[in-house]
């Protein structure tokens, strides 16, 4: 395990895990157009990472059609995957293949455990799809995944897929585990070479809040400066916090904006089921949500 003092010169912050590599991603798929966007996406990451490729198809069990249909379907599925891997494999790294896999089960939680079975596994996903998914991404089921997976997950909407990523969002806000998005953030931002905006955001201009916001964006752009990230700070401040990160994604072309999932509810500007729910469902621009881990915290501020 390897230490990482992401916070210096006063407040630290010592994560204790080491560097995540996303050597496996997840991508659930259930041959919409929209999944397969989100399988595309994966591409990108995947051949920036090398990292191994996975698709997911989940059949709800028990079947309304019965054994047969349900044996039928499966079947369907192996050929729709066929069809998907003779298109993309192309385009995927070196000789590295295609994988797939057809499981039984609540899709959410099928789709969660898959990437919980492998080391540094991200899942990759369509915020929207049809048939067997809509469970999981219409209404307030869409988030299951989401809030249910300790994996780092990426959603993309809607739309065109970015070609690369070459500016990436990085809100902070007042809560200590804002920063825990820093890392694999950093890493993203280091293997595309692109450039991280550092974001202090509240929804009101307060005297300790701007402190704070302040000290945390500039310990973030010490570590990113520390590891030779291109970056830039600002400092925001709006009524609603998610309109004005996505305006400002969008002005600034950004391709990745990077949110925590689940914060404390006194501090956080983004909680699952409101600002995290309004982000992923606003957002034209890809997300990746990271849930908070348990870490040590070390000094206070002066």
């Amino acid at each position: 395990m390897l230490a990482d003092n992401i916070m210096k010169n006063g407040y630290v912050c010592v994560v204790t895990k080491k560097y995540f590599a996303m050597k496996h991603i997840i991508v659930p798929i259930d041959f919409s157009e929209e999944s397969i966007n989100g399988l595309r996406l994966a591409l990108i990451f995947a051949n920036k990472f090398k990292a191994r490729l996975q698709m997911v198809y989940v059949q709800k069990f028990p079947s309304e059609l019965g054994r047969v249909g349900f044996e039928e379907e499966k079947r369907r599925a192996d050929v729709e995957f066929e069809k998907l891997i003779k298109e993309f494999s192309p385009k995927f790294h070196g000789e590295a293949k295609l994988e797939y896999i057809v499981k039984k089960g609540k899709i959410y939680r099928e789709v969660v455990n898959q990437a919980e079975a492998f080391d540094d596994a991200v899942i990759i996903s369509s915020t929207h799809g049809a048939s067997g998914f809509e469970e999981l991404f219409m209404g307030s089921n869409s988030f299951k995944i989401v809030s249910t997976a300790e994996n780092p997950v990426i959603t993309i909407r809607q739309g065109a897929v970015p070609r690369e990523i070459k500016t990436i969002i990085l809100p902070i806000d007042i809560s200590v585990e804002t920063r825990q998005k820093v890392l694999l953030t950093a890493e993203i931002a280091k293997i595309f070479e692109a450039e991280v905006h550092v974001l202090g955001v509240s929804a009101t201009k307060v005297e300790d809040i701007d402190a704070k916001i302040e000290a945390y964006s500039k310990q973030v752009c010490e570590y990113l400066k520390e590891r030779g990230i291109k970056h830039v700070r600002h400092r925001l401040v709006g009524g609603n916090i998610v309109n004005t990160i996505i305006d400002y994604a969008l002005d600034n072309e950004a391709d990745l904006v990077s949110i925590m999932t689940e914060q404390n509810d006194s501090l956080a500007n983004f909680i699952l089921g409101t600002y995290a729910q309004q982000m992923l469902n606003k957002s034209p621009v890809p997300v990746l949500s990271i849930t908070p881990k348990e870490f040590s915290i070390m000094g206070t501020f002066r």
